[in-house]
């Protein structure tokens, strides 16, 4: 019975972990314009090689702006795609990587008056806010077919206007993953269930 029992929640905790992964394809611009963007995301090297970044849209933002990116917490060096004069499709190499590194996008700001600079890690940012919204896409930017993860910038302290869209790409080799309130209160009952188990074979063989 105990054996039985063992083996079922550590399926709900295998369950559990699987559904805490990837991001799945939703709507572009974010469709939440006005609100901060409440999700939090964590992005991962997929592969070793290199991580490419391809210009979305221009965007009607006043602020120039460009992208990098931070691997493993250091700066990869790479920068550029100028939301002012990029092309949908312009694709610039931002640097290797190997399988499983950790990504921060960086958005930093060019224009006179010195905003930012912004972080798809929220505990980066110096206002505390989510400057990023992010999900899956695969189709064409310009004449370019590209299959990655988009991610759109909020360029203003504060979170601006929250709409996501003042600088957007979209990113090859990267695998993005997100805490779902539901899964992990799944993960939880898991883990619960788990040290339950534990427990009574602990007083049984006492």
């Amino acid at each position: 019975m105990l054996i039985s029992r063992f083996k079922f929640f550590a399926s709900v905790l295998c369950v559990g972990l699987a559904m805490a992964g990837q991001v799945q394809a939703g709507p572009i611009p974010y469709p939440n314009a006005g609100l901060e963007n409440t999700t939090q995301y964590t992005f991962t090297a997929s592969s070793t090689g290199n991580i490419t970044a391809y210009f979305y849209a221009l965007s009607g933002a006043s602020y120039t702006n460009e992208v990098t990116m931070l691997v493993n917490g250091v700066a990869s060096g790479n920068q550029g795609l100028n939301n002012h004069t990029s092309s949908p499709g312009d694709a610039l190499v931002l640097g290797a990587v190997n399988a499983g590194d950790i990504i921060v996008f960086e958005m930093i700001n060019l224009s006179p008056g010195g905003i930012g600079p912004w972080y798809s890690n929220t505990a980066l940012n110096s206002d505390g806010r989510n400057h990023i919204y992010s999900t899956d896409f695969t189709g064409l930017l310009g004449s370019t077919s590209v299959s990655g993860t988009y991610v759109g910038f909020e360029d203003l302290t504060g979170g601006g206007d929250f709409n996501y869209r003042d600088e957007q790409f979209v990113f090859t080799n990267v695998t993005t993953s997100v805490p779902e309130p539901g899964s992990l209160a799944l993960l939880g009952i898991g883990l619960a269930g788990l040290g339950a188990v534990r427990r009574r074979k602990q007083r049984a063989s006492a």
